[in-house]
């Protein structure tokens, strides 16, 4: 490992890292000897080659993981790689619940790394599904037909202004919630803003 390729962001981060300490520490070291560049984005140690994320680590209450931005590419021959949500389209993690996981899997870690790196450099694109794929929740759908400006202001969005709203009407299971959220957002619809904007 190189420290020319340490970033002292990340160090500041494991610095304050109550939980997954010594296994985000382990999983920094078998990156860099993948000869990556560390960075910090999305306020977490991330890993490029060539300025094209490869992965990233990060951590959740219940497990710490190495996120690979383009695993769904991957070949997974040890069928490790998991899709964190339905909606995940490229991103793929490899979870760990303690730092003997990680140690134990070294080998087979930095030989998907090098397979994420060997994707960048062969210039592979996940092929995202496109917003007209998504199902749109008939409560959002009958407001679209009701209002012909509102189905306008909403096909004037970015697609991932489309599929942002698309998964926010979606996800609760009751209609009267899903009409309730469709009814809070229509003003920002109309205004051109995304959910977050």
């Amino acid at each position: 490992m190189t420290t020319s390729r340490m970033n002292p962001k990340v160090d500041g981060f494991l610095r304050k890292a109550k939980k997954w300490k010594e296994e985000f520490e382990k999983l920094r070291n078998i990156v860099l000897d993948c000869d990556l560049t560390e960075d910090f984005k999305w306020m977490h140690p991330c890993y490029t080659f060539e300025n094209k994320n490869i992965v990233l680590i990060h951590g959740f209450k219940e497990y710490c993981a190495l996120l690979f931005h383009k695993g769904a590419l991957l070949q997974d021959p040890h069928g490790i790689l998991i899709q964190q949500t339905e909606n995940v389209q490229a991103a793929r993690q490899i979870r760990f619940t303690n730092v003997q996981e990680i140690i134990e899997m070294e080998t087979i870690l930095k030989a998907y790394i090098y397979e994420a790196v060997e994707v960048e450099k062969a210039g592979l694109e996940v092929n995202f599904k496109k917003t007209s794929e998504f199902v749109i929740p008939e409560e959002f759908q009958n407001k679209l037909d009701e209002f012909p400006g509102l189905k306008t202001a909403f096909e004037a969005l970015t697609p991932g202004r489309q599929r942002a709203y698309i998964f926010y009407f979606s996800q609760p299971k009751q209609s009267k919630t899903r009409e309730s959220r469709v009814d809070k957002y229509i003003q920002q619809i109309l205004n051109g803003k995304g959910l977050d904007d």
